[in-house]
């Protein structure tokens, strides 16, 4: 009797469980980081790209 390969699990997506896409995400995230913008800067900026994220979401 052959025993099968056991398989490693999936690794769940960093970002499983928001809203927003990952590529967003990391957008928001680089800015912030980046560019030491406040919070409400950011949904800004979000703002004029079309995406519509308060600042508290930013934030989580």
């Amino acid at each position: 009797m052959r025993r099968r390969p056991v398989r490693p699990p999936v690794p769940a997506s960093e970002f499983t469980g928001f809203r927003f896409p990952p590529e967003v995400i990391v957008l928001a995230v680089r800015w912030y980081l980046r560019y030491t913008l406040s919070y409400r800067d950011v949904e800004e900026l979000l703002t004029e790209r079309g995406l519509v994220a308060d600042h508290m979401t930013v934030y989580r």
